[in-house]
């Protein structure tokens, strides 16, 4: 985080939340009359935007006022917990075949016919 967001977030910024991954949110605390207060995020580590979960998203780009809570937040059963994206990480999805899975893959079945001109 730079200096210049630093003292940004200190003079102009007033705390309105915190997610579960620990990024906290900040709102203007005086907006330019006829403009709407500026929002914006601090990422606990490094600022990687999939660490947003879904409903501070909607708070951040102006899509709902109210802000995310456990109370407010619907959750069905069919949901999973937001999870950052795993790209680059050991958890990243490689397919079968892929270099890094062990390279091995099944063979082609002969079933491809490439494109003849006619």
């Amino acid at each position: 985080m730079t200096i210049g967001t630093r003292l940004f977030t200190l003079f102009k910024g007033r705390h309105v939340g915190t997610d579960s991954f620990g990024n906290r949110y900040f709102v203007e605390r005086s907006p330019v009359e006829g403009r709407r207060a500026r929002r914006w995020v601090l990422y606990n580590g490094a600022a990687e935007a999939s660490q947003v979960p879904a409903a501070w998203h909607g708070w951040l780009h102006g899509r709902t006022d109210e802000l995310p809570s456990a109370e407010t937040e619907k959750k069905y059963d069919w949901q999973k917990e937001h999870l950052a994206n795993q790209t680059g990480s050991e958890n990243a999805y490689r397919p079968p075949g892929h270099v890094l899975s062990g390279g091995k893959r099944e063979k082609a079945t002969g079933d491809y016919e490439p494109w003849q001109p006619s």
